[in-house]
């Protein structure tokens, strides 16, 4: 993992402001990366928690966000880019609430870690609504760097 991936929301280990939660807005937060490959493809990306349902006893890594296809070129996503628009040929893949949008961090309990995990391709995926098992399986061999941002967030009590 050699690519640097950023957001202007959080720092790296960093707390994910609410209005990219469910008890906010929801919306997906700006993030950047650098240091692609010359031989870069595609973007794509993964946003997963593998917290879930409780961080003291974990028992599935539950996806909130599959992106593929982005163009080489992309070196960010501005905030609300799953609703407002993604970049040319880019496709958005059904995350685990069955959804083909970023649907933002909801923890049930506990603090959880959700992982921006970035990967430079070196293929298009021919893929259609694709979950994350589906992007994992096509990926296999494509991969020619990756990187990942990870912020925490913890529900408010209520």
């Amino acid at each position: 993992m050699t690519l640097k991936v950023t957001s202007s929301a959080f720092q790296q280990g960093g707390s994910i402001p609410a209005q990219y939660t469910c008890e906010g807005d929801d919306i997906s937060p700006p993030l950047a990366w650098a240091g692609l490959p010359n031989n870069t493809k595609t973007i794509a990306m993964i946003v997963d928690d593998p917290d879930a349902p409780d961080p003291a006893k974990p028992q599935r890594v539950y996806v909130h966000w599959v992106v593929y296809n982005m163009p080489a070129q992309t070196t960010s996503l501005p905030e609300n880019a799953s609703k407002s628009g993604m970049p040319a040929g880019a496709l958005q893949g059904k995350n685990d609430w069955g959804k083909a949008e970023y649907g933002g961090p909801c923890p049930p309990i506990g603090r959880h870690r959700y992982f921006f995990k970035l990967y430079a391709l070196d293929t298009t995926l021919g893929l259609k609504a694709a979950t994350k098992a589906d992007f994992e399986k096509a990926v296999k061999g494509h991969i020619v760097d990756s990187g990942e941002l990870m912020g925490t967030y913890q529900r408010a009590k209520k």
